[in-house]
């Protein structure tokens, strides 16, 4: 394994892993850490205490961040006729429907989110195994299949940020930039954290909300105080 330079190995020398922060003095360490070159992403991990592989305990979900991530966001959007017309003057930046498929078939994959109005997801159903993987495929339980395309695409466009637990049970997003401001980093990080709490599943025993780290793209994790997010969470089924 490579060796970390000087400026990470300072960096992490100043933080105790172990040591948990409140939102905003930890969003303080992280920018402060944040000294790269470029307009580091500030990420958020959370370890959950649920098993994905059991239906009764999957975490997912949107949020819409109050400051948005500061990421251009590319929207390709199935839809024809009227709903195809107004997912373009909502800003879509892909429009189609047999057509958009088989391009997709064919290696085109220039978006980072898709959505589908109901009537459109025969179609995109043939697209499971490309998209499903990436985590891609319209979901109407994150309000990516609906025939509302125009607040959707709005919505992805404007800071809308889609979360899945994943096996190990670690659910992350970019929650913002280096250059935003403490607050507006803060006011991200408890947005999620109160979406992901409130994901809680009527399958999840004990405790849910195991550790938060919050990191920006070259510096070290820094732990969060989970205190805020189990007064969240609703109590455990008996």
């Amino acid at each position: 394994m490579a060796k970390a330079g000087k400026r990470i190995r300072a960096a992490r020398e100043g933080v105790n892993p172990e040591e948990a922060h409140s939102v905003e003095e930890a969003v303080k360490i992280v920018k402060t850490n944040a000294t790269a070159k470029f307009d580091e992403s500030i990420e958020i991990a959370m370890n959950l205490g649920v098993d994905p592989r059991h239906a009764d305990q999957m975490v997912r979900g949107v949020v819409s961040l109050p400051n948005g991530t500061g990421k251009t966001v590319r929207v390709a959007v199935f839809a024809k006729d009227k709903k195809a017309e107004e997912a373009s003057e909502a800003g879509a930046d892909i429009v189609g429907a047999e057509d958009l498929m088989e391009k997709i078939q064919g290696g085109f994959m220039d978006f980072d989110r898709v959505i589908a109005t109901p009537d459109m997801m025969a179609v995109v159903g043939r697209l499971g195994k490309v998209l499903g993987p990436r985590g891609l495929m319209p979901n109407p339980k994150v309000g990516t299949v609906t025939p509302d395309v125009a607040k959707a695409v709005k919505d992805a466009k404007g800071g809308a940020v889609q979360f899945r637990v994943e096996k190990a049970g670690v659910v992350h997003a970019g929650v913002g930039k280096a250059s935003f401001s403490e607050e507006q980093l803060a006011q991200n990080v408890n947005a999620f954290v109160e979406a992901v709490a409130k994901a809680k599943p009527s399958g999840a025993k004990g405790t849910f909300v195991k550790k938060i780290a919050i990191s920006s793209t070259m510096g070290p994790g820094v732990k969060v105080d989970t205190a805020f997010a189990h007064a969240i969470a609703p109590a455990s089924a008996n």
